[in-house]
């Protein structure tokens, strides 16, 4: 049962990048030539590192990805897509608000995995393959830029 709900929390957060990647080339094509798509970029090149990083210890630990979930990742992506297009037709500011928001999110999930996997590794040996300091403090980063560029996004999205 372990090694089963094992397999459900990587699965779930293997979709969970295939969504923020998505999520960041859709970002990058709408914003193409110009600052936000460099930064969007820069962010999406580590985050599908640590994607790599995830497949290589599912791969390790035997478990399979589930096309299930990949299917589901990429259909909530196209709903979140179609969310932001209506909110902001225009490839404005509100919608890369949102975009930004619900990117910073999805790295703070990745930094609970990290964290997460790094208290079970505690006790189970198996586990004890990656640096899990190193991802958390690579997750702890890129929020720190996201959220930087958010908050600043917000300044023109959200004032009155």
């Amino acid at each position: 049962m372990a090694n089963e709900h094992l397999a459900t929390y990587l699965n779930d957060h293997l979709a969970g990048s295939v969504v923020a990647v998505e999520l960041m080339d859709n970002l990058e094509t709408a914003y193409a030539e110009t600052p936000i798509a460099n930064f969007v970029n820069g962010i999406r090149m580590e985050v599908e590192a640590d994607q790599r990083e995830l497949q290589e210890l599912m791969s390790r630990l035997e478990i399979s990805e589930s096309r299930t979930r990949q299917v589901s990742a990429w259909l909530t992506e196209k709903l979140t897509e179609l969310k932001l297009r209506l909110d902001d037709s225009a490839h404005g500011n509100l919608r890369l608000f949102e975009s930004l928001e619900a990117l910073s999110l999805g790295i703070e999930g990745k930094k609970s995995l990290w964290l997460a996997l790094a208290a079970a590794a505690e006790i189970s040996p198996q586990l004890r393959l990656l640096d899990y300091e190193r991802l958390q403090a690579r997750a702890e980063q890129q929020r720190g830029r996201v959220e930087l560029k958010r908050i600043e996004i917000a300044k023109v999205a959200l004032r009155g």
